[in-house]
């Protein structure tokens, strides 16, 4: 088992926020007991390069057998790229089974540096956002296992990278959000269009943070008026007061339209600061 070097920042025990819970078992009366039950999930920061395998694992699953993504074969049914080795990793776990059911990885600025940048730096030019950059996180390769897309496995992610954001006093996180180019059976821009389209009016952020994407999708040939929603994910940032720094990149190794967004401390809504301990 490779232990992995000590993290940039000190790394603490990750609370499950208030939602992220099983509720308390109920006597035959219908009422709640005095007894409190276990979580039914549970959250840690990835210490050993096998528990980085068992995240990047979870990614071949959902991005490559389930969203159809080209990935470069580095390890056979392992999602790897150059960017892994300089992340923490985040992991929630089904507490039954012992598996990773979801995950996320974060860039903090001192590694990106030694990574000479973000991944987002390989989709948008972020010129305007390098006043920023000394604590500006990157958040990527989010993904939850398709038996356990509900509140508690969100929130338990969420919650712990907003603790870790306010306990090592960060401000910023960044990232690409994507949206599947797949539309009732075929590869289209259509949908991405037309998410865009929406969000230029409900959350695109102020001018002097806009960036531009450096494979534009091409909007203007696309239909952008179709009637639909924006990914869950995406919706949960914009109510979490994440804004859209510009127009999406497109993706064609994994078939996406990615928006660069960018989620600040201190804009969190009142109303989801008591989900977030510590922040």
């Amino acid at each position: 088992m490779k232990e992995l070097p000590n993290p940039t920042f000190p790394i603490s025990q990750i609370a499950l926020p208030r939602g992220s819970l099983h509720q308390s078992p109920q006597d035959q009366n219908g009422t709640s007991s005095t007894k409190v039950s276990k979580p039914a999930i549970e959250v840690s920061w990835a210490k050993h390069q096998d528990e980085v395998r068992e995240a990047q694992r979870l990614r071949y699953d959902v991005f490559a057998k389930e969203m159809g993504a080209r990935l470069p074969v580095t390890m056979a049914g392992h999602d790897i790229d150059l960017f892994d080795d300089y992340c923490e990793h985040l992991l929630v776990r089904d507490r039954q089974s012992g598996a990773v059911i979801g995950t996320y990885r974060m860039l903090t600025p001192a590694q990106a540096k030694r990574a000479g940048g973000t991944y987002s730096d390989t989709e948008f030019d972020l010129t305007r956002l390098r006043f920023m950059r000394e604590r500006m996180v990157e958040l990527g390769r989010s993904c939850v296992h398709a038996d356990h897309r509900h509140g508690g496995v969100i929130l338990a992610l969420w919650g712990a990278l907003f603790e870790f954001m306010s306990r090592n006093q960060l401000d910023t996180m960044i990232g690409c959000a994507s949206i599947p180019m797949l539309h009732n059976g075929m590869i289209s821009g259509d949908v991405a269009a037309s998410v865009w389209r929406q969000l230029q009016t409900e959350a695109l952020s102020s001018v002097e943070f806009h960036v531009r994407p450096r494979l534009p999708l091409p909007i203007d040939e696309l239909n952008s008026q179709l009637n639909v929603e924006p990914p869950a994910l995406i919706k949960g940032y914009i109510r979490l007061g994440a804004k859209v720094l510009g127009a999406p990149a497109w993706d064609p190794d994994f078939n996406t339209a990615d928006l660069p967004m960018m989620m600040r401390v201190g804009d969190l809504p009142r109303r989801y600061r008591k989900h977030f301990e510590g922040v």
